[in-house]
């Protein structure tokens, strides 16, 4: 199964909230993950914050087009839980 990301939004310095096509939301911290030409620019939690999601692609992309595979993001982090308030996430 392709899965492709439908939100993003960055929630602290190395992290994501992210939500699925499958409707499945998922919070990921990526500092340990920021290895390599490509990705060392994200060490700056300023350019961090400038993660988007790529309408082509579905998923997380900043401006210097590093990109990370869906799948792999889904596969790093437990899925959020809804609380009691319809808005409101926890892990």
């Amino acid at each position: 199964m392709i899965i492709h990301i439908t939100h993003v939004q960055v929630v602290g310095p190395h992290s994501l909230e992210l939500e699925f096509d499958n409707g499945v939301r998922k919070r990921v911290n990526l500092r340990h993950e920021l290895y390599g030409p490509i990705f060392e620019p994200l060490r700056d939690p300023a350019y961090f914050a400038l993660a988007y999601l790529d309408p082509d692609s579905r998923t997380v992309t900043w401006p210097n087009r590093a990109d990370i595979a869906p799948d792999y993001l889904y596969k790093m982090e437990a899925e959020l839980q809804p609380t009691e308030s319809a808005n409101t996430f926890t892990k």
